[in-house]
């Protein structure tokens, strides 16, 4: 399957806000801000440096406040950067507290692998949600040397055996499946999704089958 590009990471746009009684008076929050209060990550954009950067920091904050205590990861991304993936990847490892996964509208590519690597029994997906699992490309036309074009190409491999390490390890699924999911575009409604061992169940709301945020 033919992909475009991908575009360039854009500027960020202006979070509504909204005001709220507080004790002393009134005060501006945003959605985001009431989300981290309920120990909810939202990764809501494509996967590049800056918003793995953003995940990574609230990841670390909710463990120092609570190491204890579950964080949810709400993941609707069209992918992007493997490297920035691996950030947020190892800091799910990284970090004390259980990291329950939530797939709302897509898990493309690299943002597929996150949603897999949520603690066992804590993967969700919403039942209209979309996932596509696919083989990693290069970020950016190669040109160049016969030998840089070797380099890039070695790089490609490396990063599509990682890949495929990470599937293996949190699916269940064989080497021999998972290349062949990669190999060209698989897209995964959600129950192909819990079939694959991506997630471990489908809800249909938050009074389904999954706990409340935060708890263990």
């Amino acid at each position: 399957m033919t992909r475009p590009p991908a575009a360039p990471p854009s500027a960020r746009h202006v979070l509504p806000e909204f005001t709220e009684r507080a004790p002393l008076g009134h005060r501006t929050t945003d959605p985001y801000a009431k989300l981290l209060k309920e120990r909810i990550v939202l990764l809501g954009t494509r996967i590049d440096e800056t918003s793995a950067n953003d995940v990574l920091a609230q990841f670390m904050y909710l463990e120092h406040q609570a190491p204890e205590r579950d964080i949810s990861l709400y993941v609707n991304s069209s992918g992007g950067s493997f490297h920035a993936m691996s950030a947020i990847y190892d800091t799910m490892r990284y970090v004390t507290c259980d990291v329950e996964t939530v797939c709302l509208g897509q898990a493309d590519g690299t943002a597929a692998l996150l949603l897999a690597s949520g603690t066992p029994g804590k993967r969700w997906v919403l039942p209209g949600a979309r996932l596509v699992l696919r083989q990693p490309e290069a970020p950016e036309p190669i040109e160049g040397r016969a030998s840089d074009l070797a380099a890039a190409a070695g790089e490609l491999t490396r990063v599509r055996a990682r890949m495929e390490e990470i599937l293996v390890r949190h699916t269940g699924r064989s080497p021999e499946q998972v290349r062949a999911d990669v190999e060209r575009d698989t897209v995964l409604d959600a129950r192909a999704a819990v079939e694959h061992g991506l997630v471990d169940r489908i809800v249909p709301d938050r009074g389904g089958a999954r706990p409340a945020a935060g708890g263990r």
